[in-house]
Parts: C-alpha cells; sequence; structure tokens
C-alpha cells in the first residue's frame, strides 16, 4: 500500500475543505468535513489507480 500526501485548505468563499495530492492529475475533491474529505480523497486515489500507476508530476 502506497501512502500520498495531500494538501488541505479551507474556500473562504464556501467553507467547504478543498484537497488535493499535488502532482496527481485529477486527484482532488472537496467535503464540508475533514472526515468526510478524507474518505472522498481515498475514493478518488482508488479510482485513478485501476488505471495503474500514475505519472507523478514533480513541481
Amino acid at each position: 500500500m502506497k501512502t500520498y500526501t495531500a494538501v488541505v485548505e479551507k474556500c473562504p468563499d464556501t467553507g467547504l475543505f478543498v484537497g488535493y495530492v499535488p502532482g496527481f492529475p485529477g486527484a482532488h475533491t472537496q467535503a464540508e468535513t475533514l472526515d468526510e474529505l478524507h474518505v472522498n480523497l481515498r475514493e478518488v486515489i482508488e479510482m485513478l489507480l485501476e488505471d495503474g500507476e500514475p505519472a507523478l508530476k514533480l513541481l
């Protein structure tokens, strides 16, 4: 099992938490709570990994 680091921010306009994995195209989501954001990010990453390992882009 791999570990990915996500960046989490809170949108001042909507109040939603926004999370993304830097360098991992498509690995981003938003939610009302941090717990929900964690679940959403896990689902997005699992879905993206179904197509194989991503070519991570270094920033």
